[in-house]
């Protein structure tokens, strides 16, 4: 418990934090009351109310990847291997304290983004949540912001430099997920199975037909029921933290 009060202190003492989960707050929920405002010509969807979570999944990442570059660029880091020599146990306490901090923003990032289609859309008569689909669309935008979060401090962990974390992240979720569906032959089979898009399966797959005009929703990704994708990038992400834990064992702070 003290190690998770240091790193939840270590983590709101600095500024972006802050700045992070405001812009991931601010900005999702704006793009969606901006979507709503102007969704006039048919019901619109509780998928639609969460279209636009990865905005503030990529902030959170950041703020992820942040939470541990930062000690490394001001050697803070140095004083906590000191105090704890076996290196795992602080990681493995920012990694908590991280998580719960992203997944917290992500259900206020699902929720308020549900409760503004909900008060700006001309009929929301299909943003009901009755189903266990709905609730999914809309809660389980804080289990994906959880597990990017917890993915995003591993790479930070292995980088320890903040630009080049933060590139890696952005570049592979915005860039390389899509480009490598262009390769040829394979290109479709390999993205099925890049971890961001399977992601989004867990928040918008499998939709039911009944909240969707026409019965249409987003294709099916992958092999994975919406539940096997989220543990398929939940399982990434952990196994990006484990080999960064490995990795700052064994060399120098």
């Amino acid at each position: 418990m003290t190690l998770l009060a240091v790193e939840r202190i270590k983590l709101f003492t600095t500024r972006s934090p802050w700045w992070c989960m405001l812009l991931a707050l601010f900005l999702t929920i704006g793009l969606t009351a901006v979507i709503a405002a102007n969704w006039n010509n048919a019901p619109m969807p509780v998928l639609g109310a969460v279209y636009t979570h990865t905005f503030g999944l990529y902030v959170i990442m950041v703020m992820a990847a942040l939470a541990v570059t930062t000690e490394y660029r001001f050697g803070t880091i140095k004083a906590t291997f000191l105090a704890v020599p076996d290196r795992v146990s602080p990681l493995i306490a920012k990694a908590v304290v991280v998580a719960l901090l992203a997944g917290l923003v992500g259900e206020a990032v699902g929720f308020g983004s549900w409760a503004a289609s909900w008060l700006l859309a001309d009929d929301n008569s299909q943003l009901a949540l009755t189903t266990a689909n709905d609730w999914r669309h809309v809660a389980g935008v804080g289990l994906v912001y959880a597990a990017g979060a917890v993915l995003a401090l591993g790479v930070g962990a292995l980088v320890r430099q903040t630009a080049g974390a933060v590139s890696i992240v952005l570049v592979f979720a915005l860039v390389l997920e899509s480009v490598v569906g262009l390769i040829p032959n394979i290109g479709d089979d390999i993205q099925k199975w890049m971890p961001f898009t399977v992601a989004s399966k867990f928040i918008f797959g499998d939709p039911d037909a009944s909240g969707m005009p026409d019965g249409a929703g987003p294709p099916v990704v992958g092999e994975l029921s919406p539940w096997g994708s989220f543990g398929y990038f939940a399982a990434i992400s952990l196994a990006v933290f484990i080999i960064s834990l490995v990795v700052v064992k064994k060399r120098d702070a």
